[in-house]
């Protein structure tokens, strides 16, 4: 990788698993619940100023960052739940890039969506800590992507996901 694409993707690009066991939901599931508290950690002692950092040029500042985690676990909470109550529903995709330029985005403290997190995440580890192994198999399509989805691949991709997003975190605090 060259060194943007280093700074883009610290931990490497997701890659789906082809088989995910027991012990790798149960590892996705701590990290989901864990996340929060990593979160807010790491930007505990950040002034107004280092929230304003990037991970890289042209990439988000850490308050879009935090944002971004908000957005992004609520929407897939949200497909979590069509999964569960629905027959492999068609999900709606959104355009993150945008999202993160609206002005919630850069006028709001990102404590608040830290306690968006806080929320999300309880209530996905308690419905994610009540899923048989047959839940996990339920899909849904992602239209953009034309593919269908297993939930465990899901759980997989934002195990991942706040990883990604935690390891920009600390690149733009160390920057």
């Amino acid at each position: 990788m060259n060194d943007l694409e280093t700074l883009q993707y610290p931990i490497g690009k997701f890659q789906r698993p082809q088989f995910i066991s027991d012990t790798q939901l149960q590892t996705s599931i701590k990290q989901i619940a864990n996340f929060p508290s990593e979160v807010e950690q790491l930007i505990s002692s950040c002034s107004p100023f280092d929230l304003t950092k990037t991970y890289r040029p042209g990439g988000w500042s850490i308050n879009q960052l935090v944002h971004h985690c908000a957005d992004s676990h609520m929407n897939t909470f949200i497909r979590f739940k069509l999964a569960l109550t629905e027959d492999c529903p068609t999900i709606k995709p959104y355009f993150e890039n945008l999202w993160a330029e609206l002005p919630d985005t850069h006028k709001v403290d990102p404590s608040i969506s830290l306690q968006i997190i806080k929320g999300v995440h309880y209530r996905w580890e308690v419905l994610l800590n009540s899923l048989t192994l047959n839940d996990f198999a339920k899909e849904y399509i992602h239209p953009e992507l034309g593919e269908r989805f297993t939930l465990a691949a899901v759980l997989s991709m934002y195990e991942w996901h706040c990883k990604h997003h935690l390891a920009h975190i600390k690149l733009a605090i160390n920057s």
